[in-house]
């Protein structure tokens, strides 16, 4: 995908016009000079020690606070920069919050980051991670950032990278969130380094699921790709699929081992709560900073929705001015456990049902529904608006009957009804709401002659109001 963000080009040709000999010292400045004069993508060209050969691209707000945050967004196999770019919501969140974030992009086939080599999977190997924290500290040396909040994100190769850069630089990172990744070493194919020109490699045993260790196993080759480190280990944020077929959900638990182990907390959940077709649990500890919280998708694929924002509330970006925690290093890891004619339509709309009050503030939402109803079920058309301060990425509309109505067709959306809960969820082509803006699904229903509105209405597992 492209950016659609007006880039510096305009202003740079006025410059040129006036004197040619100030070109080559606009372009130096362009990516060298601190802070970038226009919020977009920006490519830098030189940033330090590049064994992986990757590019690095730049996204600064124009407002910045002291000491700003940086998060580092890696993509997926296939994708770019640009893509993350213009696919996710972290440049959003990043003007809202005032943090600097990183786009890495590799420069190979297939586009897949190296996590499988033996120079990957070790602190300061000579692969894509150590290029990584070339680009990180490219940007602490040019803006005065905050070295303790430093943190990684990605989708599929890119949460893959995620949970590697967790091993390989604990010193480094404070917490990542990998959507859709394996542990740490999963991949390994102690092969050399793809570089640019060979394609990244690939463990079929990792990805199909069939790898599988101890916790304390685990643990052990996470500890070793930075020996001797004995400093705090980073926060670990996972989400995946249940019905994920690319990269196999059982890497899922085995991710949840390994981490357990490396933050030495217990196996057993401190918390476990259920949002639509999310499982969330939490490890040593409870809230959205956990020192390891798991998102388990029931019914997702390899696709899955890639929620920045609950990323950046778990890295504690949504504010600014409070240090993230950090995990002490663990002393002993701790081990892991084990039919009737219908009459004519007749077009109807449900009341209004007073909503629950939102603890945060303000409804995020709004849902309005208008409904042709007959003597044994109806049309129901839904308009779901976005009240947000970020797009909603990877939506889902849950409810719940009241009165044992069943969803029988859809469309706009793919629909599933577990008893009386019912999770609508995007379909390929409307999967971003933004804000303020509004998108439309439909779906037949039967009844038994009571049809009294849903309760519970929630996009994304925030409360809506009814419009």
């Amino acid at each position: 995908m492209t950016s659609t963000r007006a880039p510096l080009r305009r202003s740079l040709a006025v410059l040129t016009a006036l004197a040619a000999a100030l070109v080559g010292l606009l372009a130096t400045m362009l990516t060298s000079a601190a802070p970038a004069r226009a919020a977009s993508l920006q490519e830098v060209t030189s940033f330090g020690s590049n064994p992986g050969g990757l590019r690095m691209f730049l996204f600064v707000p124009d407002n910045l606070p002291a000491r700003p945050a940086v998060l580092v967004v890696n993509h997926y196999c296939t994708g770019s920069a640009q893509a993350m770019y213009s696919g996710s919501q972290f440049d959003e969140l990043a003007t809202r919050y005032g943090f600097i974030a990183v786009y890495p992009s590799t420069n190979r086939s297939g586009s897949c980051f190296d996590v499988s080599s033996s120079e990957a999977l070790k602190h300061g190997g000579a692969s894509d991670p150590t290029s990584i924290v070339s680009m990180v500290r490219y940007v602490q040396q040019r803006w005065t950032t905050d070295t303790s909040r430093v943190f990684a994100t990605g989708v599929s190769s890119g949460a893959m990278m995620t949970q590697v850069l967790l091993a390989t630089y604990p010193d480094v990172f404070a917490a990542g969130s990998a959507f859709a990744g394996v542990p740490a070493t999963c991949f390994s194919t102690s092969g050399p380094p793809p570089g640019t020109t060979s394609q990244a490699g690939w463990n079929s045993d990792c990805a199909q699921g069939r790898l599988t260790r101890t916790a304390q196993q685990w643990g052990d080759l996470a500890r070793a790709a930075y020996p001797g480190y004995t400093g705090a280990r980073p926060r670990v944020q996972l989400w995946h699929g249940t019905q994920d077929d690319t990269l196999s959900y059982v890497q899922h638990g085995e991710a949840i081992k390994q981490w357990t182990n490396v933050l030495g907390v217990p196996a057993t959940p401190s918390s476990t709560e259920t949002i639509g077709n999310n499982t969330r649990t939490r490890y040593g500890g409870t809230g959205d900073r956990a020192p390891i919280e798991a998102n388990s998708l029931q019914g997702v694929g390899h696709n899955l929705p890639v929620d920045a924002a609950a990323a950046i509330r778990f890295f504690g970006l949504d504010q600014p001015t409070t240090p993230t925690p950090t995990t002490p290093a663990p002393t002993t890891p701790v081990p892991t456990p084990t039919a009737t004619t219908p009459t004519p339509p007749v077009p109807t709309d449900w009341p209004t049902l007073p909503q629950p009050t939102a603890t945060s503030g303000p409804a995020t939402c709004t849902v309005a529904w208008s409904v042709n109803q007959w003597n044994t079920g109806f049309t129901a058309n839904v308009t779901i608006t976005n009240l947000d301060y970020a797009a909603a990425s990877g939506w889902q509309l849950t409810w719940r009957w009241t009165a044992g109505q069943k969803v029988t067709q859809a469309w706009s959306s793919t629909v599933t009804q577990t008893g009386d809960v019912v999770v609508a969820s995007n379909a390929a082509w409307n999967a971003t709401i933004p804000v303020g803006g509004s998108v439309q699904i439909g779906f037949n229903a039967t009844h038994t002659g009571s049809n009294p509105p849903p309760a519970d209405l929630k996009l994304n597992g925030r409360a809506c109001a009814r419009a």
